[in-house]
């Protein structure tokens, strides 16, 4: 039996649910797609943030491009409370569980994305008591937080 299924999500379009209760530290699912260079993500425009993109940072020299239909876990959405979260392995990614999780509820992860001068260009919608409004990493909240408050 697969540990998650696709439905609609309050978070954004589709998501990923529990389809079973899975224990803390839980590997979930592979985040599939296409070893890509660096440099190729500089020069395609395929990555250009006019558009989802499903780009995983593996280290200095390749990304992993899970924009393709067989890869499910591109489903899973941004939450600033999340229940899992993504480690590399070598050359793939896997999903993993943080904390237990109760089936049917959301399967989420922290996108990681930094704090610049493009944060405003990607809204959150978790809903989570803790989110600042965009999909900015955990460790930089806080400057959205100060900004608020200015």
């Amino acid at each position: 039996m697969k540990l998650y299924k696709i439905k609609k999500s309050n978070i954004d379009n589709r998501g990923l649910y529990a389809n079973a209760d899975i224990k803390d530290g839980t590997k979930i699912i592979e985040y599939k797609g296409k070893i890509v260079t660096k440099k190729k993500v500089e020069e395609d425009s395929k990555f250009d943030n006019d558009k989802a993109i499903y780009l995983f940072n593996l280290n200095k020299r390749y990304d992993l491009d899970g924009d393709f239909k067989y890869n499910t876990a591109r489903l899973i959405n941004h939450s600033c409370n999340p229940n899992c979260e993504v480690a590399g392995v070598g050359l793939k990614v896997w999903v993993y569980a943080i904390r237990d999780i109760k089936k049917g509820e959301e399967l989420s992860y922290d996108y990681g994305f930094g704090y610049d001068e493009y944060y405003k260009d990607f809204p959150c919608r978790c809903g989570s008591k803790n989110c600042v409004g965009y999909i900015v990493r955990e460790g930089s909240r806080w400057r959205i937080k100060r900004q608020k408050s200015i």
